[in-house]
């Protein structure tokens, strides 16, 4: 099976055969976005817009392939629930400061 990263970010998966790291593609698939300033707040003394956020089409998603899992952000993988191909990292390890350094395993969305 080949693991292709569609993130701009290493990922590293912890299993209890060790480490896989997998490096970023120079793909990085991304959903658009367009936003809608529906309020604002004052929090002291500064203004806060709120937004609507409003999500398109996915962008740089490679068509399937034989035997290749594509990893991405998990936005990414909702805007596909039907793509069997598209996993996230999932069960984050984190270290000591609480900062996320790998992931236990995939998942489907």
């Amino acid at each position: 099976m080949k693991l292709v990263n569609l993130t701009p970010h290493e990922i590293t998966l912890v299993v209890s055969e060790g480490e896989l790291k997998i490096q970023p593609s120079g793909i990085v698939a991304r959903v658009s976005v367009t936003r809608e300033k529906v309020d604002e707040i004052s929090v002291d003394g500064k203004i806060i817009p709120i937004y609507r956020n409003k999500f398109g089409q996915v962008e740089d998603l490679p068509n399937p392939a034989p035997d290749t899992l594509y990893i991405v952000s998990a936005i990414v993988a909702q805007a596909v629930p039907d793509r069997t191909d598209v996993v996230i990292p999932d069960d984050a390890v984190r270290d000591e400061a609480g900062r996320i350094i790998g992931a236990r395993g995939l998942a489907r969305v």
